[in-house]
């Protein structure tokens, strides 16, 4: 007991010079991307053939056409959104069907790319490789692909969105399992369980919040993406958006952009609420949380 408060105080200077440390490694980060940006933008305004340091001064010019056309045509531009909402749900059906189909191959593929639960190393390359193949392009370069196959439509976004989504949550997923607790499965295991056994009940209804969790940030991820892949041809809002951006219809530019921003804030809401329905409305700390815990807990003691 006479070795707790000197323990405390060491240990509080530990976590006080590991603050400073990150705090010198955070402040030369921000100055070498500085450094890069500007270094970047000089070398490329010395082979532009226009100067960007003149053209900055255009940059807000057409943000502000828009809004200028949007303010003169009064709230006539409201009504917009009703005629635009079929495009948004296509666009939000293209996320959530994508979304959905990577994660039940993600979820799949991830037991398998795991060390704790792949049968063999063998195994677990060939899935790793293959979910790192799916990820190593965006989804735009997927998309143009198979929009040069079968032309425009849905369809191709759907399949590089899941494609990419596969890859992507395969990877976390595949994380959040290996550090999944390995008591259950051993437990599984010397009562004679076989291996899908153990994987459901095992490691499964451990991780099950955190594969959600993942989704749910994912599902927000891919509306942004089936937006943009819209511009190429895909369907859906973004190609609403393109055509009236190229047509400069600023009230109509304005409703979409009001409909995006929206449905984006609306899904980050019900992700909130369906992760705290999910955990009981307890926030999971990280692995410093629970140490400073541990640290009040000791200094409580004490006194």
């Amino acid at each position: 007991m006479t070795q707790l408060p000197d323990n405390i105080t060491l240990i509080e200077d530990q976590l006080r010079a590991l603050q400073r440390t990150r705090a010198v490694y955070s402040l030369v980060s921000i100055l070498v991307i500085a450094l890069t940006i500007f270094t970047g933008v000089s070398v490329a305004n010395n082979y532009n053939a226009g100067s960007f340091a003149n053209g900055i001064d255009n940059f807000f010019d057409y943000p502000f056409d828009l809004i200028s056309e949007a303010w003169d045509a009064g709230w006539r531009w409201f009504p917009l959104i009703i005629d635009y909402t079929p495009d948004l749900l296509n666009t939000l059906n293209m996320a959530v069907f994508s979304t959905g189909l990577g994660f039940i191959f993600a979820l799949i593929l991830s037991f398998f790319a795991a060390k704790n639960t792949a049968p063999n190393e063998r195994v677990r390359q060939i899935v790793r490789r293959f979910l790192d193949l799916c990820r190593s392009f965006p989804e735009l370069v997927i998309a143009m692909i198979f929009l040069y196959i079968m032309g425009k439509s849905l369809l191709p976004a759907i399949l590089a969105i899941t494609i990419h989504s596969t890859g992507s949550l395969g990877k976390l997923f595949s994380e959040a399992i290996e550090n999944a607790d390995k008591k259950p499965v051993e437990g599984l295991q010397s009562l004679g369980a076989n291996w899908f056994i153990r994987v459901r009940h095992g490691v499964l209804t451990q991780v099950l919040p955190i594969i959600l969790s993942y989704t749910l940030l994912r599902v927000e991820i891919n509306v942004r993406a089936s937006t943009i892949l819209g511009f190429v041809g895909a369907g859906g809002i973004g190609e609403a958006l393109s055509t009236n951006i190229q047509w400069r219809y600023g009230d109509e530019v304005v409703a979409i952009m009001v409909m995006l921003v929206a449905t984006i804030i609306c899904l980050d809401y019900l992700s909130q609420y369906i992760r705290g329905k999910m955990i009981g409305g307890q926030t999971a700390t990280s692995g410093h949380d629970r140490f400073a815990l541990r640290i009040n807990f000791m200094k409580r003691f004490r006194q």
